[in-house]
C-alpha cells in the first residue's frame, strides 16, 4: 500500500522536482552561513560521528551501496562517489582516484553494491582527501546534490523553518532526491498524503515537519529495499535527534544545540 500511494502521487504530477532555484541562487529559505556551519556539523555527527567534516572516511557498510565515503557517505552504487571522482578528476588528472573511474562507472550504471575491482579504494580515497581541492569537490558535490535541491523543495511547500530546511537537507543526503521507493520526494508524498496537503496549500509547517519526521523515522525502520534495512535501523538516532530539536520548540536552530544520536553528546556549533 506505502508504494502504491506514492507512485499515484508521482504518477499525478503532485511533486515538481524539476524546478530550479534562481539564478542568482537567492531563496528565501536557504540557511545563514552561521544556520549551515550548524546544519553540517549535525550531519556531520550523523554521518560519521564527528562535528568535524571527515573528508577521508570511507568503509564498506555492507548496505548493498558498496564503499560509503567522503562527507556526505557517497556510495560506489549510487553515482555520487563517481560524480566526485569525475570532477576531481577534471581538474586533477594524475590523482590517485584517477584509475578506478571506469569500475565505478559500471557499478552506477548498474547500482551495483559490489566491491569488486575496487581494491586498495580506502588508500587512494583517504590520500585524496589531504588534497584542499578534492575537499572542496567534495563540498561543491553536496551543494548540486544535496543542499540546494533541498533549497528548492522547501520553497516548493513553502518550508520556512531553519529545521524544516534542516531535515529535508539531512534527508536527502542519506535518503537521496530519486524516484525510488524510499528517496526524499516519496517521504515528502507520504508525508502531504498523510497530513492532507502542504504549508503551500495552506497546512500549518509544524504539523508537516512533525509527520515528515515520523515518516522518515518508519521508512528507516522499515526500508523497501531490503539491503539497506540492517544499516537504516541503526541510523534512526539522527531523526530522533531531529524530533529532540523540535519538541525543545528551537525551530529556527538557534545554537548552543546538544544533539545525542548514537550515544554520545555533541553540543554544536564547534
Amino acid at each position: 500500500m506505502k508504494r502504491f500511494i506514492i507512485y499515484a502521487y508521482l504518477l499525478m504530477g503532485l511533486l515538481a522536482c524539476d524546478k530550479k532555484v534562481s539564478d542568482d541562487g537567492s531563496s528565501t529559505v536557504e540557511f545563514t552561513e552561521e544556520q549551515r556551519i550548524l546544519a553540517d556539523q549535525i550531519i556531520s555527527v550523523f554521518e560519521n560521528d564527528t562535528p568535524v567534516i571527515d573528508y577521508a572516511y570511507i568503509e564498506n557498510l555492507d548496505d548493498g551501496r558498496g564503499f560509503t565515503a567522503g562527507r556526505a557517505g557517497f556510495t560506489s552504487a549510487t553515482g555520487d562517489m563517481l560524480l566526485v571522482v569525475e570532477r576531481y578528476t577534471e581538474l586533477i588528472p594524475e590523482n590517485p582516484l584517477a584509475e578506478y573511474l571506469p569500475r565505478l562507472e559500471e557499478l552506477a550504471a548498474e547500482e551495483s553494491g559490489s566491491v569488486e575491482g575496487l581494491e586498495n579504494l580506502e588508500d587512494a580515497w583517504a590520500e585524496a582527501a589531504e588534497d584542499e581541492t578534492f575537499r572542496e569537490v567534495q563540498d561543491e558535490v553536496v551543494d548540486d546534490e544535496y543542499y540546494w535541491p533541498a533549497v528548492v523543495h522547501a520553497e516548493e511547500l513553502e518550508l520556512y523553518y531553519p529545521l524544516s530546511l534542516l531535515n529535508l537537507y539531512d534527508a536527502c543526503i542519506q535518503h537521496g532526491d530519486g524516484d525510488d521507493a524510499d528517496g526524499l520526494p516519496a517521504i515528502i508524498v507520504l508525508t502531504t498524503a498523510e497530513v492532507g496537503g502542504t504549508p503551500a496549500e495552506g497546512i500549518d509547517e509544524s504539523e508537516w515537519l512533525e509527520a515528515f519526521m515520523d515518516i522518515r523515522r518508519s521508512v528507516l525502520l522499515d526500508p523497501a529495499n531490503p539491503e539497506t534495512a540492517e544499516e537504516w535501523a541503526a541510523s534512526v538516532g539522527r531523526v530522533d535527534a531531529l524530533i529532540d530539536i523540535f519538541e525543545s520548540e528551537n525551530v529556527d536552530l538557534e545554537p548552543p544545540i546538544t544533539i545525542n544520536p548514537f550515544g554520545t553528546a555533541f553540543t554544536l556549533p564547534e
